[in-house]
């Protein structure tokens, strides 16, 4: 009897305990074991691979000699400067959105160093390199700028040396409809006070001692001048 009592008292115990847990709040159940749920996770999902073309390394003073586009006088004058370096910068990038990188060349004089030319060729699907843009004026030069082709040319007057220009054209081209157009013109006019200023300025002499003459020797006694 005392010990089926005792059982009795026990599971009563047990019961209330598991009343108790069950009834939500803030008992251990609530927070559970740590650990013991699992813990969900995302796998990242791997970024699509990048839009710019691959660079296709060319010849570019094969691509201006061949090209029907490129004007007479900077074919001619498309000659090694020292050796077998030609005066031409070569640039590549995405503009036009091809299965290749584009490529901008800019043409210089080897007199002066001067641009005489700007042209962008586009691969085809083919391998093949197309003109689609060229700009033939004295100091063009075309670089690409995140996606787009920024042209710059500088503006000389009728008495500027070619060091020192009057100004210059900044004109931004974007690709579109299978061409480049028009997207952006800045026009910058350069000052001429600093250059000026220093021309008018007197040129400034550093003081000088003056010299005392030195005494002309004589052969006989000095006289007194009567005056």
């Amino acid at each position: 009897m005392a010990a089926s009592g005792t059982a009795l008292v026990g599971l009563a115990a047990f019961g209330l305990f598991c009343v108790g847990c069950s009834t939500g709040g803030t008992g251990t159940r609530d927070e559970g074991p740590a650990g013991s749920q699992p813990v969900a996770q995302i796998t990242p999902q791997a970024s699509p691979s990048g839009t710019t073309p691959p660079v296709r390394r060319v010849d570019a003073v094969r691509l201006l000699q061949g090209d029907p586009k490129v004007g007479e006088q900077v074919r001619e004058g498309l000659k090694p400067c020292a050796g077998k370096a030609y005066p031409v910068d070569t640039s590549y990038g995405s503009l036009t959105g091809g299965p290749s990188a584009d490529v901008v060349v800019n043409v210089m004089s080897c007199a002066d160093s001067v641009s005489v030319g700007t042209y962008v060729y586009r691969a085809d699907d083919d391998g093949a390199y197309k003109n689609v843009f060229s700009a033939e004026v004295p100091a063009v030069y075309g670089t690409i700028d995140r996606g787009d082709l920024v042209v710059t040319t500088q503006v000389y007057g009728s008495k500027d040396p070619l060091s020192s220009p009057s100004g210059s054209e900044v004109v931004t081209y974007r690709w579109a409809s299978d061409r480049f157009t028009e997207h952006d013109r800045v026009h910058n006019d350069f000052s001429r006070a600093v250059e000026g200023a220093d021309g008018d300025l007197p040129v400034q002499s550093e003081p000088v001692d003056p010299v005392e003459p030195e005494p002309v020797p004589s052969d006989g006694p000095v006289k007194p001048d009567r005056n």
